[in-house]
Formats: C-alpha cells, sequence, structure tokens
C-alpha cells in the first residue's frame, strides 16, 4: 500500500474538490477520466474501465467450461433468404 497524506476540500465553483498530489496520482497510477463511488465516511476514486472491459475474460472462462454454446443453434443455420440476400 502506498503512503497516504491529507487534504481539504476546497471550493471550486458550484462544486468541491481535492487537489490530489502528483506523486499519488503516479503511483495509484491514474489519469484523464476515473470512476467515483461514494460509501460512508470514504470516496473511492478508480480508473475508468471501458464498458466492454473484462469481457474477453469472461468469454475465454465460458469456453474452458464449455459453457460458450449457442442457446438455439438451429439460429444459426442460414436461409436461403441469408444465402441470396447478405453480401458477405
Amino acid at each position: 500500500m502506498g503512503v497516504g497524506t491529507r487534504a481539504r476540500i476546497i471550493k471550486i465553483g458550484n462544486s468541491h474538490g481535492v487537489r490530489i498530489p502528483k506523486l499519488l496520482l503516479a503511483q495509484a497510477e491514474l489519469g484523464g477520466e476515473v470512476e467515483l463511488e461514494a460509501h460512508k465516511g470514504e470516496l473511492i476514486i478508480r480508473a475508468s474501465r471501458g464498458p466492454r472491459s473484462g469481457w474477453g475474460d469472461r468469454f475465454a472462462d465460458m469456453n474452458k467450461r464449455g459453457d460458450d454454446e449457442l442457446l438455439d443453434p438451429e439460429a444459426a443455420v442460414l436461409s436461403s433468404w441469408d444465402k441470396a440476400e447478405w453480401k458477405w
């Protein structure tokens, strides 16, 4: 765990903020967009994740368990319309 420091909550326009020392941001590897989560007595700041982050790992886990088969295998069969109308 990194070294902690104290800071004051300051007024910034109609909002409030905290100045985070550059060293802490570097240690946490934070920059750009972040996610905020509030709990009683604490505020958690974490790196922003993309909307589908981690999906590749989850799909790989499903494949290892054999849980990645189609629920409706008949839906995968191309109809004559699919073969004639779609340009691949």
